[in-house]
């Protein structure tokens, strides 16, 4: 038991005199989650969509968009992402005058956003019965209105749970921005935890990530299965 009392009083000293940036760094890695979702739905659905479209065999086949669209989503998935934030470090200075502090290196994982996104909605699309936009396109119904009134809301289900999968990922991507001065709660765990050798410190910041990763997985199941009528 003694070891136990050890742990937690180390832990206990350590939240002590850490709370306070431990409660600064959840905020930043809310602030960078929150805005690179809103950019993947706010872009990656349009942009999943357009793919999704103008495919060889789509709706509207448009082969100079669609490859250009692929394309990009294609080079910038597989871009290692803390070379990504380096190779973007440019665009970043020209945004926000600077490549440090969390806005600036939320603007990298916007990037991989939209992309990662993009490419789980076009998925998702693919997988909604063909008879869908056919019966649309029977109705009389335009491009705009296939999508927003019969594929999506059929696709629905999917996206929440294509966007929950996408939050995850995100949240791992997070952890490294620390190197560009963005913050965030891996960030966190590796300068006051693994640089300062409080292995107690950084285990329970690995916790609290792994607790923040199972309540988004778990609300986003829960909320894909509550739209899923079928």
């Amino acid at each position: 038991m003694s070891g136990a009392e050890d742990v937690f009083a180390s832990l206990g000293a350590s939240l002590a005199e850490r709370g306070d940036d431990l409660v600064e760094a959840l905020g930043e890695t809310g602030y960078m989650l929150g805005v690179s979702l809103a950019a993947a739905v706010v872009f990656g659905l349009p942009l999943g969509a357009a793919v999704y479209l103008t495919r060889p065999g789509g709706i509207r086949p448009q082969r100079l968009v669609w490859s250009v669209a692929n394309f990009l989503i294609n080079v910038i998935r597989s871009f290692p992402f803390l070379l990504l934030v380096v190779f973007l470090v440019p665009v970043t200075r020209a945004v926000y005058g600077t490549t440090f502090g969390t806005p600036a290196a939320t603007f990298s994982l916007c990037v991989v956003a939209v992309a990662v996104y993009g490419r789980l909605v076009e998925q998702i699309l693919r997988e909604v019965s063909p008879g869908i936009p056919r019966v649309a396109q029977t109705l009389g119904a335009t491009i705009p209105q296939t999508v927003w009134r019969f594929l999506l809301p059929e696709a629905l289900p999917g996206l929440v749970y294509a966007l929950t999968s996408a939050s995850i990922s995100l949240l791992s991507y997070s952890t490294v921005l620390g190197v560009v001065g963005g913050g965030g709660i891996g960030d966190f765990a590796l300068r006051y935890g693994y640089q300062e050798y409080d292995d107690v410190l950084m285990y329970f910041t690995i916790l609290v990530i792994l607790v923040i990763v199972l309540v988004i997985q778990a609300v986003g199941q829960r909320i894909s299965v509550r739209l899923d009528h079928r």
